[in-house]
C-alpha cells in the first residue's frame, strides 16, 4: 500500500474532484502499517499554479521522493481553481486548504479498512509552493482583518510544527512591479480589479501561533517569481521574532539553481533541504557554507 488516491476531504453530493487528496506512504512502510508508522508526523504539500491550474497528480514524484527520504507519509490535496469566468476568487482556494487541514486532524483512515490512522495528526508539516505559499501564510498569519473566513482552530494551530514555502508569492504589489503582465494573467482574476493589492500581501500580518517554525526556500534559477518575494517574507518573519526565538525562522535562498517548477521534479537538493528542516535539530540545521542565511543571523 504505497499510495491512497482521491480521498474526499469535503463530502458533498457532487463529489468534487477538487475536494480530494492523495496520500503517499514511504516504501519502507510495507503492506502492514505498524504503530511506529502511525506515530510519525504527516507532511502536506499544496501545489501552486497561479491559483488557476495544476493538479495533485502533477506532484506524485515529489511526494514519493519526500516520503522515502524523510520516512513520513505525504498528503497532496486538490483545491478549487479560478476559472476563465473569474467568479471563484481568493480566499476560496485557501478556504479549501483550511478545510483539508482540519479534516486531517480527525480522519480515522481509509474507509472499509481496519488500518486506522496512518500518521499522528498532532504533528503536521506543511509545504506551499508559489501561490500556495500565499495560501498557507494567509491561514497561519493573522489575516482576519481582510479574510476572516481563514480562521484555523486552536487544535490545528497547535498541530502544525513547521511550514516550508518554496518560490513563494507574498507581496503582490511588489510582484507586479517586477512582473506587470501578471496582473491580467492571474492577479486580477484571483483578487479582483484593484488599484493596489497591499491588503492581500501577507508579509505584513502577525503570527497566529509563534511556536510554528518556518523555512523560506527560493531558487536562484527561478525566472517566474523572483527572490525578492522570499526576501521580503523572510525579513517580515524575522521582524516578528526579533524579541524571541529567531532560530525558528530558517531560509535557504542560495543552494537551488533550477527553474520555478523544476525544483519539484527530482531536484535532490530541494528534497534534502526539506528533509533537514523536518528531521534535524534547530542548532544543526542549515549550516551549508553556500547558504547566506544558514546561521539564521
Amino acid at each position: 500500500m504505497s499510495s491512497l488516491l482521491d480521498i474526499p476531504y469535503i463530502h458533498s453530493p457532487e463529489r468534487s474532484l477538487y475536494h480530494r487528496f492523495d496520500l503517499h506512504l514511504p516504501h519502507n512502510a510495507g503492506d502492514v502499517i505498524n504503530a511506529a508508522t502511525k506515530a510519525n508526523p504527516l507532511i502536506c504539500f499544496v501545489h501552486g499554479g497561479a491559483w488557476r491550474s495544476e493538479d495533485k497528480s502533477d506532484h506524485v514524484g515529489l511526494a514519493r521522493s519526500l516520503a522515502d527520504a524523510i520516512g513520513f507519509a505525504v498528503a497532496v490535496p486538490n483545491y478549487r481553481l479560478t476559472g476563465s469566468d473569474h467568479e471563484f476568487q481568493h480566499p476560496g482556494h485557501a478556504e479549501d486548504i483550511l478545510h483539508f487541514l482540519t479534516f486531517l486532524l480527525n480522519w480515522e483512515g481509509p474507509e472499509h479498512d481496519n488500518t486506522g490512522r496512518l500518521y499522528d495528526p498532532t504533528k503536521l508539516y506543511l509545504m506551499g509552493h508559489s501561490c500556495s505559499a500565499h495560501m498557507l501564510a494567509s491561514i497561519f498569519l493573522d489575516t482576519s482583518p481582510v479574510t476572516p473566513s481563514l480562521l484555523p482552530s486552536t487544535s490545528l494551530l497547535q498541530s502544525v510544527q513547521g511550514i516550508v514555502t518554496s518560490e513563494g508569492i507574498f507581496d503582490i504589489d511588489l510582484l507586479l512591479v517586477h512582473f506587470p503582465s501578471y496582473r491580467d494573467w492571474f492577479i486580477e482574476p484571483t483578487f479582483g480589479d484593484l488599484a493596489a493589492y497591499s491588503k492581500f500581501s501577507v508579509n505584513k500580518y502577525p503570527f497566529r501561533n509563534e511556536a510554528i517554525r518556518w523555512l523560506v526556500v527560493h531558487s536562484q534559477g527561478d525566472t517566474l517569481v523572483d527572490v525578492a518575494q522570499s526576501e521580503a517574507m523572510l525579513g517580515h518573519l524575522r521582524d516578528l521574532k526579533k524579541n524571541s526565538h529567531q532560530s525558528d525562522i530558517h531560509a535557504n535562498l542560495n543552494r537551488l539553481r533550477r527553474e520555478h517548477n523544476d525544483i519539484l521534479k527530482g531536484d535532490p537538493i530541494f528534497v534534502d533541504i526539506v528533509r533537514d528542516f523536518i528531521l534535524t535539530d534547530d542548532s544543526k540545521y542549515n549550516k551549508h557554507p553556500e547558504d547566506t542565511y544558514g546561521d539564521n543571523a
